[in-house]
């Protein structure tokens, strides 16, 4: 089994699960939809095509920097209004995540993989980290060594450690969320993307198991 390795890290990035309306949250941790939607992009694949190869592919983060949670305060003019009403000013409160970096693990065929990580470092469309406007700080693959012949928790396990270069976190336990069958002490999230078409979004339940250790290597990635 192989491993596809993703670096996620730049001054802001917002992984919405439940947004809708004035408040757009943010989970903690990237979410699964948020990422396919990145390898969408990535691939140049439209909102109406098949996800399922993608969805299929098992899933693990390793968070290396939480960030700070923190809003935007942003207005919209002109906005129209569902009764048909005269358009007016909108307030929105944007939840996002700053100065995080996160490790996205994808185990799966080693085929696929190189397929995304040429794709990744090849993109169609813009890449960005939740949100058009949040761009990611250095790139999201490394361009020789981000296709690993292991699997997913050892892949993750082996990555180099992302921190400031002020930062002395050697021996500092990180925290793991890992695809896993359903079970005693795992979570359910409504964030498996079904479909990205406009007005047909749908989404399904996976199982995440989440976990503190080390990081298996001395190597620092600063960003």
């Amino acid at each position: 089994m192989s491993t596809l390795l993703i670096r996620l890290a730049g001054p802001m990035q917002s992984w919405g699960l439940k947004s809708a309306f004035e408040l757009r949250n943010t989970q903690l941790d990237p979410t699964k939809s948020g990422v396919i939607g990145l390898l969408c992009a990535s691939l140049g694949r439209e909102r109406n095509e098949p996800l399922n190869d993608l969805t299929a592919l098992r899933m693990g983060v390793r968070i290396d920097k939480p960030g700070d949670l923190a809003f935007d305060y942003q207005t919209a003019l002109n906005v129209a209004k569902a009764d048909g009403g005269k358009p007016d000013t909108q307030l929105s409160h944007r939840a996002y995540l700053a100065d995080a970096a996160f490790w996205v693990g994808f185990e799966g065929d080693v085929v696929l993989l190189k397929k995304l990580h040429h794709a990744l470092l090849n993109p169609v469309w813009p890449q960005f980290l939740g949100r058009k406007s949040y761009l990611p700080g250095i790139p999201l693959v490394d361009p020789h060594n981000a296709c690993l012949g292991l699997p997913l928790e050892q892949a993750l396990q082996q990555a180099p450690r992302m921190q400031a270069e002020h930062e002395k976190i050697n021996g500092t336990p990180v925290k793991y969320i890992i695809d896993s069958e359903a079970q005693e002490g795992t979570e359910q999230r409504h964030d498996v993307p079904l479909s990205f078409e406009i007005n047909h979004r749908a989404f399904t339940f996976r199982s995440v198991k989440s976990s503190w250790g080390l990081v298996d290597t001395e190597e620092v990635l600063y960003v």
